[in-house]
């Protein structure tokens, strides 16, 4: 192939690249209200960054999962988190197992949470997007509005994150 071929080729992957992430943001299905976020496509199979166990009274199993920006940043150690950074927690009821009394199961799903950096969009809110979504939909406005607040109260020192990197 002439280098020039080579070239275009090259390119034409990188922009078709290019916009299928910003298809597999775009495509979630409804925006949360105040912020815009929508659940981004492919979600459920991005890696995993840590699990976590909210005690009472949500008495959750939660699993947060981060797209390949938040991966590189929490192996990298990266804060803040660079713009592009999208973690996802998904939560279960906790169950105790039927089978072994000691261990947790997950029980029925709670709650999907979205966080999506983009520190021009949402520079009022420490450059994070919030979306909550309940079987698929969003949460209503009152239950979006204790987002930001909430991060901004606990975790301000790391770039409003609570989850820690669990290698």
């Amino acid at each position: 192939m002439k280098p020039t071929c080579l070239a275009v080729f090259s390119a034409a992957i990188a922009t078709a690249a290019l916009i299928a992430t910003s298809v597999a943001l775009a495509d979630g299905g409804e925006a949360s209200p105040i912020y815009g976020v929508k659940l981004p496509d492919g979600y459920r199979t991005w890696p995993l960054i840590a699990p976590a166990q909210e005690a009472e009274p949500l008495n959750e199993l939660r699993a947060v999962l981060g797209n390949e920006q938040a991966m590189k940043a929490y192996q990298a150690s990266t804060l803040p988190f660079p713009d592009g950074t999208v973690l996802v927690k998904l939560a279960w009821k906790h169950v105790q197992s039927p089978e072994f009394e000691p261990a947790s199961i997950p029980g029925a799903a709670t709650t999907v949470q979205v966080m999506v950096k983009d520190s021009k969009k949402y520079a009022s809110t420490g450059g994070w997007g919030f979306g909550r979504f309940i079987n698929g939909k969003p949460a209503d406005e009152a239950q979006h509005q204790t987002c930001f607040a909430c991060h901004q109260a606990r975790v301000q020192n790391h770039d409003f994150v609570f989850t820690r990197f669990a290698p």
